[in-house]
C-alpha cells in the first residue's frame, strides 16, 4: 500500500493565512476607534503598528525556525525558562483567551457588517445571528482538516484585497486636504495610543507559526510567509485610512464606530461603495476567524501533549487531522465573548493580550540568541518598542476607561488561578 504524503501550507496559504488573520481585525473592526483616538494622523497610527509587527515578527521567525513546534509562543517560553514552567503555563493560557477574543472581535465586526448591509444596524438580535453564524460556519471548515481551510483562505483574501485596492483608488478622488490637516490635530502622543489600541489589527501574522509543522519548505516559507503579509497589510491599511479619513468628518466615522469603513466608502462610490466595503468587510472577517480557529486550536492540541491544558485537547480527527475539541471550543468561547462585550472592550483586550505576548516572545528570544542566531540589537529594540507601547495603551485605558481596565485585569486573574489550578492538581497526581 502507497503511503499519502500529508499535505502542507505553501508560501501562498501562508501570506493568505497571515494577511487574513490580520486585515479581518484590522481596518473594519477598529477604524472607528482609531479615528477617536488620532483624528487625522490615523494613517500614521497604522503605520506605528506596522512597525512593532515587524520588529515583534523577527522573534517569532527566528524562534519558529529553530524551535518547530505548533506550539509556537507556549513553546518559545517554555524552552527561554525551562526552570519556571509556571511562565510558559500562564501565556499559553493567555495566548488561548487572546485568541477567542480576536475570534469575538472579528465575528462582532462581521455581524455589524452585515447588519448594516441588511439595513438592521440598529437591531443588535441581527448582529448576535450572523456573528454566531459565521463562527459556526468556519468551525466546519476548520474540522474538514488543512487544505480545506488552506484553499478557502486563499479564495477569501485575495477576493477581498482586490475589493480594498479598488476602494482605495476609487476613493482617491473624494479626498478633502480640509480632512486632513493639520495631521497631529488630537496630538502626537495619540498616535502612539492609537497605534497600540490597534495592534490587535497585526496580531494574525503570528497565527503561521502556529502551523510551523504543516508548512512546506520552512526555513524560506515562513519569514516570506511572516514579513510578506505584514508589509501588505500594512500597504493596505495606509491606503485605506488615507482615503477613509480624507473622505467623510472624523465625527461620521466616530459615530459609525462599528462599520466606519462602509461609512467611509459612500463620498467617492455611493451606495455602491458602501455595499462593497461591507462585502470587503464580510471576506475579511471571515477569513480572520478561519486562520484563527486554524491556528488557536493547533496551538492548544500542542499544549495538551505537554499536559499544559486537559488531555481532550490534544484529539486530532482521522480524517483531515483536525484538532476537534480545541476547533469546537474554541468556537463556543467566541460566541459567548461576542454575544457579552463591546467593540471596545474587545478590541482592547486583544491588543494588550497580543502585545504581552509579543513582549514575552522577545524577551524568550533574547534568552534563547545563542541558539535562535538572533540579533541581538534588533531583539532589544523591539522589546523596548512593545513595553512602551503596552505602557501607553495602559495609561490611556486608566485615563478614560477604568470599567474596561478593570473587566481585563478581571479576564487575566481568572486565567491565572485556571492555570494555577490546573498545574497544581497535575503535580499532585504525578506525586
Amino acid at each position: 500500500m502507497t503511503q499519502r504524503t500529508p499535505e502542507k501550507l505553501g508560501l501562498a496559504e501562508l501570506i493568505a493565512m497571515g494577511v487574513g488573520g490580520m486585515i479581518g481585525g484590522g481596518i473594519f473592526s477598529v477604524l472607528g476607534i482609531a479615528v477617536g483616538i488620532s483624528g487625522h494622523a490615523t494613517p500614521l497610527a497604522f503605520a506605528l503598528g506596522g512597525l512593532i509587527a515587524m520588529l515583534a515578527g523577527y522573534s517569532y521567525v527566528r524562534l519558529a525556525l529553530a524551535y518547530r513546534d505548533d506550539g509556537a509562543s507556549f513553546t518559545y517560553l517554555e524552552r527561554a525558562f525551562p526552570k519556571h514552567p509556571h511562565v510558559a503555563g500562564v501565556e499559553g493560557w493567555a495566548v488561548i483567551v487572546g485568541y477567542v477574543g480576536t475570534l469575538a472581535l472579528y465575528a462582532f465586526t462581521f455581524g455589524a457588517y452585515g447588519a448594516d448591509l441588511l439595513g438592521s444596524d440598529n437591531d443588535p438580535m441581527v448582529r448576535l445571528v450572523l456573528s454566531t453564524g459565521v463562527l459556526l460556519f468556519f468551525m466546519v471548515v476548520n474540522l474538514r482538516g488543512v487544505k480545506s481551510s488552506g484553499r478557502t483562505e486563499d479564495l477569501i483574501v485575495y477576493t477581498k484585497i482586490i475589493l480594498l485596492a479598488f476602494f482605495a483608488f476609487a476613493g482617491m478622488r473624494s479626498v478633502k486636504s480640509d480632512h486632513l490637516f493639520p495631521v497631529f490635530d488630537t496630538g502626537v502622543s495619540s498616535v502612539f495610543i492609537a497605534g497600540a489600541m490597534v495592534f490587535v489589527a497585526f496580531e494574525g501574522f503570528q497565527l503561521i507559526t502556529n502551523a510551523i509543522t504543516e508548512i512546506d519548505d520552512p526555513d524560506k516559507n515562513v519569514p516570506r510567509g511572516i514579513y510578506g503579509s505584514i508589509i501588505i497589510t500594512t500597504l493596505i491599511y495606509l491606503s485605506v485610512a488615507f482615503v477613509a479619513i480624507g473622505s467623510p468628518t472624523a465625527a461620521e466615522l466616530i459615530a459609525a464606530e462599528e462599520y466606519a469603513l462602509a461609512v467611509a466608502a459612500e463620498p467617492a462610490l455611493g451606495n455602491a461603495g458602501r455595499v462593497l466595503v461591507g462585502v470587503a468587510a464580510l471576506l475579511a472577517t471571515s477569513s480572520a476567524i478561519n486562520a484563527t480557529v486554524f491556528g488557536a486550536s493547533r496551538m492548544l492540541s500542542q499544549m495538551a501533549s505537554e499536559r499544559i491544558v486537559p488531555k481532550a485537547f490534544s484529539f486530532r480527527s482521522r480524517v483531515g487531522h483536525a484538532p476537534v475539541v480545541g476547533v469546537i471550543t474554541m468556537t463556543a468561547l467566541g460566541i459567548a465573548f461576542t454575544t457579552m462585550n463591546s467593540l471596545g472592550t474587545i478590541a482592547s483586550f486583544s491588543s494588550l493580550t497580543f502585545l504581552l505576548v509579543s513582549l514575552g516572545v522577545g524577551i524568550a528570544n533574547y534568552r534563547l540568541r545563542a541558539i535562535t542566531r538572533a540579533n541581538p540589537t534588533i531583539v532589544l529594540c523591539g522589546i523596548m518598542v512593545v513595553a512602551l507601547t503596552i505602557g501607553l495603551l495602559l495609561s490611556y485605558m486608566w485615563s478614560h476607561d477604568r470599567s474596561t481596565l478593570a473587566s481585563i485585569g478581571l479576564i487575566y486573574g481568572v486565567v491565572f488561578v485556571a492555570e494555577s489550578a490546573f498545574s497544581k492538581r497535575l503535580s499532585f497526581l504525578r506525586k
